[in-house]
């Protein structure tokens, strides 16, 4: 769980996607994702985390659907969201962190 510390405390937001490639929502969000990523550029980063590669963090995170994204930016959740969402929002909300 440190690693996760030293990814979340960083001066650029951090978008973080919990997912699972047994989910079709969080397989739609894949795509999407990509696009913000692009947009952005490095004015953030995004973050694609499997949760059944990591229960340990999905559990301390409460992450119970998905997919699940979470903005970081210094080490504080700025902003939480579960299901699906389109790029132009996420973008959007990133954009009032960077």
């Amino acid at each position: 769980m440190s690693k996760f510390g030293e990814i979340i405390d960083v001066e650029i937001p951090v978008l973080l996607d919990f997912y699972t490639e047994r989910d079709n929502h969080s397989i739609a969000m894949h795509p999407i994702l990509r696009d913000v990523a692009a947009a952005l550029g490095d004015k953030a980063k995004v973050i694609k985390i499997d949760v059944d590669k990591n229960r340990e963090l999905a559990e301390a995170l409460r992450v119970k659907a998905l997919p699940t994204l979470i903005i970081y930016k210094n080490a504080e959740m700025k902003w939480r969201h579960s299901g699906e969402q389109d790029a132009n929002t996420i973008i959007a909300i990133i954009q009032e962190y960077v």
